[in-house]
This record gives structure tokens, sequence and C-alpha cells, in this order.
């Protein structure tokens, strides 16, 4: 399920929550790129970006452009999962199949607990 508090997009699944910032011109439907905090029942986050392949060549042709990244002959990005099809849909889908693996501690970086007291 995905509900949208003016801010932020959250899906819900059992076994997470993924929490996506609102960017000017993405829906949930068609958002080709996002950045995304993971939290688990257990209170533990980790965060993902997530990219379809044709994010991913324009950066590189606008690095080839700009002369960055040697002159666009690489790409990086740290917590990377590139999707196939844009959505949040496929997103979680993706979230959810590392979660069943256990591959989502090697594919998403751990983030702090929150602080509840500094939260306030």
């Amino acid at each position: 399920m995905i509900s949208f508090d003016g801010a932020f997009y959250t899906i819900a699944d059992p076994r997470f929550e993924m929490t996506i910032p609102a960017w000017e011109g993405y829906a949930p439907d068609t958002a080709r790129e996002a950045d995304a905090t993971i939290t688990f029942p257990d209170g533990s986050r980790r965060y993902a970006t997530f990219m379809t392949l044709d994010v991913i060549q324009k950066l590189m042709d606008k690095d080839a452009r700009t002369g960055e990244s040697l002159g666009g002959r690489y790409f990086w990005c740290s917590d990377l999962i590139i999707i196939r099809e844009a959505g949040f849909v496929g997103m979680a889908a993706a979230v959810r199949d590392l979660v069943e693996s256990g591959e989502i501690v090697q594919a998403c970086g751990l983030l702090d607990p929150v602080d509840d007291a500094r939260e306030q």
C-alpha cells in the first residue's frame, strides 16, 4: 500500500516500510529514480537509490558532454538498485526480494538508528 503525506510517499509491507521523498514531477507509477529509507520492524534502517537503465544512460551521456567521470566512461552511486521498469511498486518488489534472500545487507547501507529525543 502506498500512502502520501505531502512530503513523503510511504510504501507499507509486512516486512518493511519504505519512505521516498516526494520529488517534483515524480509520481508513484512513473518514477524512474528515487531515494528511499527502508525501515524494518526492529527499527533498523537501510538506504537505497533506485534508477532505471535509461536514467543511468542519461547521466552517463551528460557526463560525456561535461567531461565528468572520465567523459562518461563510468557511473557509480552508493546503495544503487537498478530496476527495469519505473514505479514504486517495482522498487518495493526489489526490496522485498532482497529482504527474502538476505541480500539486503549487502545491497543497502545501514543507517544510524533514529534518535527519538533528537527528532522532537
